[in-house]
């Protein structure tokens, strides 16, 4: 398992969602399904699934949060068939958020909103090498706006195997962006590649908790130390997740967390369930306790 995976918040699609995506991505498999019951949002699907070797957890857990561009996940092509059989596929449904066409920094690219509300941008990257297909790529907008290159640098301090890759930056007239702000920017936490990107328009969103971060850890030193470098707002501390100092939502999460809520033993279940319902930062001990009927 990756270090950091991508959690994502729908109303009550998660099923049809993860059959959606991985019909779209070659070699796409659920790894595994369940379902909570008794929790604040009723029964809830949990389906995890492997797109491009990288994995997705989604949720159906209400009409609380709806996906917006702030975070989007774009998708590296070796061609611009991919992209072209990539748009046909994504789109349905969808609303382009950039027409798929060329670009001067693709021969062929797009960005789109697909069915779901989930936001994706295509490209054909010519030469460049593919390391990873999927980059998730997170947008300042609003009063975050300007603090990509603050938020890169905070998170590469927090993870190890982390560093700071190329960027491109604003120019003069090129304004409402401010000169020097993020244009686009690779950076890497855990050996994993994200994105970062300033926008001074005027934009009716920002992050919320339908596109989170997941960090997995084995032990509860290391819960205690990313919840302690990451967590900003106490009030939005629950069930393992938090903010940051940027808005931005992650859940620190023991890596035992999916094989306590997996199987068929539905009291063993329920009684973890009820357990970090209750908590704010997981306590893997109390966690180990519930299931074992302690």
């Amino acid at each position: 398992m990756s270090k950091i995976t991508t959690h994502l918040w729908f109303d009550k699609e998660a099923r049809e969602a993860a059959d959606f995506y991985i019909s779209i991505f070659k070699d796409g498999k659920i790894k595994s399904s369940s379902v909570l019951h008794n929790t604040p949002s009723g029964s809830v699907d949990i389906v995890t699934i492997d797109l491009a070797g990288q994995e997705f957890t989604l949720l159906s857990a209400g009409p609380l949060f709806k996906f917006t561009p702030a975070v989007s996940f774009l998708v590296a092509c070796s061609t611009t068939q991919e992209v072209d059989q990539l748009w046909s596929k994504l789109s349905e449904g969808g609303t382009a958020l950039m027409e798929i066409g060329k670009y001067p920094f693709s021969e062929k690219y797009g960005w789109v909103q697909d069915k779901f509300g989930l936001s994706w941008q295509v490209m054909a990257m010519g030469n460049r090498e593919i390391k990873q297909k999927i980059t998730p790529t997170m947008m300042f907008v609003g009063d975050m706006c300007g603090k990509a290159e603050e938020a890169m640098n905070f998170y590469a301090s927090v993870f190890h195997q982390s560093k700071i890759g190329d960027s491109m930056r604003y120019d003069k007239g090129e304004e409402p962006d401010k000169a020097g702000t993020v244009k686009h920017a690779a950076f890497t936490l855990e050996g994993q590649e994200f994105a970062a990107m300033d926008s001074a328009h005027k934009h009716e969103f920002t992050f919320n908790e339908a596109i989170s971060f997941m960090v997995h850890c084995a032990t509860q030193a290391e819960i205690d130390y990313y919840w302690d470098k990451l967590s900003a707002d106490p009030a939005a501390e629950q069930c393992g997740w938090l903010k940051d100092t940027f808005g931005f939502s992650w859940q620190v999460v023991p890596t035992g967390m999916e094989a306590l809520l997996a199987g068929n033993d539905k009291a063993k279940i329920a009684r973890v369930t009820e357990a970090f319902l209750k908590m704010k930062k997981f306590d893997i001990a109390k966690l180990q306790a519930a299931a074992e009927g302690k």
